[in-house]
């Protein structure tokens, strides 16, 4: 246990003093009641009644005082709480067939809905970030608690270009190092696999902190997305990911162009497989919903410092009420 003002325990060594005080108080009764009593203004009688009862009263109230006076330094312990707490990175495949309205009313304005009403449905210590991805990938909003700024961002997505499951793993992961304080990934589009620096943590590092992938194509862009599910796997984080369209492949009309979009199942499945995380397929808005309803958010105990005075303050009244309660139904008077 600690103390915020530790200088106010000092008032401790007032207790010393009160109890020299009161033997004083009863030397000094003791010395009276002799001298009265061989005068005959005493009883033994009544002396014997009360016995050792009368010191009871003035104890509670030592007792009551010193439970104050420990009250007053503010004491604070560490107490293990259970709550849910992580980091959530929402990140949104934004090619351009995202534009596609086979979802109504297309499948990104669906993607951004599900997402927005996950997010107003977390508690506050769940941290969440978004990230966009489509040829490249970019963190949109860092980790945070501020619900208004998540779905802002989330409102500010829009189709582009391409799709590279890569860029948006190791951005994910970028901006989860930074929440953590670690050295962010290092990738390059010359080489087909990113590299993390430095060698990755030990598993299960960021145990608290998933990425959400959600795309609706087949990859098209280097690097490799499996190098990318390594590195996450090696650091902990679990990916789910879920796949918008169908295996079999659709012919989508955007904006006065034909484009042919196939979803890569089997790919995404390997990459959850590898972090620990899981895919879904999603067909429709309602999909959508049931698939943040299942992520698989943690439960966690984590010591936090907290304050304990007012425990201390109501002990000491209590007792103070106890011990004048006791002197006023015995000796009719307060200690």
């Amino acid at each position: 246990m600690t103390f915020i003002w530790p200088a106010m325990l000092y008032s401790l060594f007032l207790v010393p003093l009160l109890v020299l005080f009161y033997l004083f108080l009863q030397q000094r009764r003791g010395q009276a009641a002799a001298r009265y009593g061989n005068l005959g203004f005493t009883r033994e009688t009544a002396a014997g009644r009360i016995g050792f009862r009368r010191h009871i009263p003035p104890a509670l109230f030592l007792v009551g005082l010193s439970t104050l006076f420990v009250a007053l330094g503010r004491p604070q312990t560490t107490v293990n709480l259970p709550r849910v707490e992580g980091t959530v990175i929402l990140a949104f495949d934004v090619s351009g067939s995202m534009a596609a309205n086979d979802i109504t009313p297309t499948r990104m304005e669906a993607a951004k809905a599900a997402a927005m009403d996950f997010v107003q449905h977390q508690p506050p210590t769940v941290q969440i970030g978004i990230v966009a991805f489509s040829d490249s990938g970019f963190s949109v909003q860092a980790p945070t608690n501020d619900r208004n700024a998540i779905l802002s961002s989330i409102k500010r997505l829009s189709p582009q270009r391409g799709t590279s499951l890569a860029n948006g793993i190791t951005i994910s992961l970028t901006t989860i190092a930074s929440q953590n304080a670690q050295p962010p990934l290092q990738m390059s589009d010359l080489t087909p696999a990113p590299t993390p620096t430095p060698t990755p943590v030990p598993r299960g590092t960021y145990t608290p902190a998933i990425i959400v992938l959600l795309t609706d194509g087949e990859n098209n862009e280097r690097p490799d997305p499996l190098s990318a599910a390594q590195a996450a796997a090696d650091r902990g984080v679990r990916i789910y990911t879920v796949g918008l369209g169908s295996a079999g492949g659709t012919t989508l009309h955007i904006n006065g162009f034909t484009v042919h979009t196939q979803l890569d199942e089997a790919l995404l499945q390997q990459i959850s497989q590898m972090t620990g995380g899981t895919y879904y397929n999603a067909t429709s808005t309602a999909d959508l919903q049931k698939v943040y309803n299942s992520l698989d958010t943690q439960l966690i105990i984590k010591p936090e410092t907290m304050e304990v005075t007012s425990m201390f303050a109501g002990a000491s009244i209590m007792i103070l009420l106890i011990g004048g309660l006791f002197s006023l139904l015995w000796f009719s008077r307060l200690p």
